[in-house]
């Protein structure tokens, strides 16, 4: 049973996440210093650095719990769908139900604010890139398990993630471009993006 003590550790770390959140959002990733976060909730830097070891990892805390969420998703989804589908179901179910880990810790529209700002700031873009290539190897190896193959000597579940990155990518580029910044419009270009993977790779794509 959660004590007391733990309870007020949890509330005092999402007072500063959410506080931080806010913060490079209205006010920028590098106008915002570890004291500002620390200023807006009441406590001192030393109590920020126990719960994160930097404005970075404050940044993309929600975003490191989404992908906890969809890299198990992807682990639990039927053993009869191929490795794209386990993908796509995992991915658009959790856009579906985003609100049930995120809303737990910060607003969902705060979360999706966020997530804008990354494909803003190129300091959080390079940081985010460089924590997509290791969430795509533990979900390339996710997928080897699923299908009783070894990682290291067969590529294509590493091919079948590169080709799903890199369709996440094209759909947050143009989502963070356009005007509707809504959690439906990103799900709908996802499913959209998602329905040419096909096409891309096998059609003919000359204008008759």
């Amino acid at each position: 049973m959660e004590t007391l003590r733990e309870r007020k550790k949890q509330r005092t770390r999402e007072a500063l996440l959410r506080a931080a959140l806010e913060l490079f959002t209205t006010r920028g990733y590098e106008r915002t210093t570890v004291d500002d976060v620390a200023d807006a909730v009441g406590v001192s830097q030393r109590t920020f650095f126990r719960y994160f070891a930097g404005k970075e990892e404050a940044a993309f805390a929600v975003q490191d719990l989404v992908e906890e969420r969809f890299v198990a998703a992807v682990r639990a989804r039927p053993a009869d769908e191929t490795p794209l589908q386990a993908l796509r179901h995992a991915l658009t179910e959790g856009w579906d139900t985003l609100s049930e880990g995120v809303e737990d810790v910060v607003p969902v529209e705060l979360y999706l604010r966020m997530y804008r700002l990354i494909e803003s700031t190129p300091v959080l873009l390079a940081a985010h890139l460089r924590r997509s290539a290791d969430t795509e190897d533990r979900i390339a190896r996710v997928l080897a398990e699923r299908e009783g193959l070894d990682v290291d000597a067969d590529p294509r579940p590493r091919i079948a993630v590169a080709v799903f990155g890199g369709v996440m990518r094209v759909t947050e580029r143009q989502w963070s471009l356009g005007e509707d910044f809504s959690l439906a419009a990103i799900r709908a270009l996802t499913t959209a993006y998602l329905d040419q993977v096909g096409p891309a790779l096998t059609g003919n794509w000359r204008a008759l």
